[in-house]
C-alpha cells in the first residue's frame, strides 16, 4: 500500500458532450450524448492515486453553490477523504466544458472557486505539512502551490499544467516535475529542443529540478533525473476516450512513489496506468486499479 499523499488542487463539474467529429473555428456540431460529472486535475488525480492503493487526502476549494454539495459527496462516495475540500463563501464552483471525439478532447475551464482561496492553506497548513507526497497543479493560485511546496517536508510533485511559468523556488522542490511535451516546450522557453525531450528535460534540471517526467501520449513517457534519462513505452489498447488520461499517470505516478519505488519503475506503471484509463469514456469511473494495471503489464509483458 502506498504511503501518505496529499493532492492540492482542483475540483470542476465537467460537462462532457461526444460528438462525431470536434468542431472548427465558426462550425457548430450536435452533441450525440451529453454527461456531467466531477472532474478537475486535483480531484482526478486523488481518485487515480486512491484506487492504486495510495493513503490520500484532497485539499481543495469549491463554491457556495448548489454544485459545491454534489461535487463533495461525488468524491466521497468512492472512499476519498474529502475534509479539507472546503467551501468558499461567495463563489460559484469549477466547471470545465468538454468535447469528445473519438478518443480526442478539447476542454475550456471556468475556474470558478479554484482560483479562491483567501486564506491560503488556512486550517490545511498542517496536513500539508506531514504529507509524505504532495501532488500540486496549476489550476489553483500560484501563491497557494508556493506556499504548500515551502510547507511541505516530503517529496513534491508538480503537474505543470495548464502551462505558465514556474518559479525557481518551485521548481527547486519538483521530484518529479511532470509535463506534456506542449508543457515541456513551454517552460524550456524560446528555442528549446524540439522533439528531443531528454535535452529539454536535461535544460529543466539544469535550472534545478530534482527530476522530471514527460507524458509522451501514445509514445509512452520519458524521465530524466539523478539515474540518468530513460523512456517507457505505452501499451496499446483500444482508446475510447483519453479524458484524464494525463490525470490518471500522475495520480499512479504518486501512489508508487509514495511506496518507495523507483523513479523509472514508478514512470512505467503511470504510463500502464493511463493507457488503461483510455478504454472507457469518462475519468473516474474509467480509472484502474491495481489488478487492472498489473494484468495490463503482465499481458504486454
Amino acid at each position: 500500500m502506498a504511503g501518505d499523499i496529499v493532492v492540492l488542487g482542483s475540483v470542476n463539474r465537467d460537462v462532457v458532450a461526444e460528438v462525431a467529429t470536434l468542431p472548427g473555428p465558426g462550425e457548430t456540431v450536435s452533441a450525440e450524448r451529453v454527461r456531467t460529472n466531477v472532474g478537475g486535475k486535483g480531484a482526478n488525480q486523488a481518485v487515480a492515486a486512491r484506487l492504486l492503493g495510495g493513503r490520500v487526502r484532497l485539499v481543495a476549494r469549491v463554491g457556495d453553490d448548489r454544485e459545491s454539495e454534489a461535487l463533495r459527496a461525488g468524491l466521497g462516495a468512492g472512499g476519498l477523504d474529502v475534509s479539507a475540500v472546503r467551501v468558499v463563501p461567495g463563489h460559484r464552483s469549477g466547471s470545465a466544458y468538454i468535447t469528445v471525439a473519438g478518443a480526442e478532447n478539447t476542454i475550456v475551464v471556468d475556474p470558478g472557486a479554484n482560483h479562491a482561496w483567501p486564506d491560503g492553506l488556512g486550517p490545511d497548513l498542517a496536513l500539508v505539512r506531514s504529507a509524505g507526497v504532495l501532488v500540486l497543479q496549476q489550476e489553483v493560485p500560484a501563491a497557494v502551490n508556493d506556499l504548500a511546496s515551502t510547507a511541505c517536508g516530503g517529496r513534491v510533485i508538480l503537474n505543470a499544467a495548464p502551462a505558465r511559468p514556474v518559479p525557481a523556488a518551485l521548481l527547486a522542490r519538483c521530484d518529479p516535475l511532470v509535463v506534456n511535451e506542449h508543457e515541456l516546450a513551454d517552460l524550456s522557453g524560446p528555442g528549446g529542443p524540439t522533439g528531443q525531450p531528454h535535452r529539454a528535460m536535461a535544460a529543466l534540471l539544469g535550472r534545478g529540478a530534482r527530476s522530471v517526467v514527460t507524458t509522451l501520449g501514445t509514445r509512452g513517457a520519458a524521465w530524466a533525473g539523478a539515474d540518468g534519462f530513460g523512456t517507457v513505452p505505452a501499451l496499446e489498447v483500444d482508446a475510447v476516450d483519453s479524458t484524464g488520461a494525463g490525470d490518471a499517470f500522475v495520480g499512479a505516478l504518486a501512489a508508487e512513489l509514495a511506496t518507495g519505488a523507483a523513479l523509472p519503475e514508478a514512470v512505467r506503471w503511470a504510463a500502464a496506468a493511463a493507457s488503461a484509463s483510455v478504454r472507457a469514456a469518462g475519468t473516474h469511473a474509467a480509472y484502474p486499479d491495481r489488478r487492472c494495471v498489473r494484468e495490463l503489464l503482465d499481458r504486454h509483458r
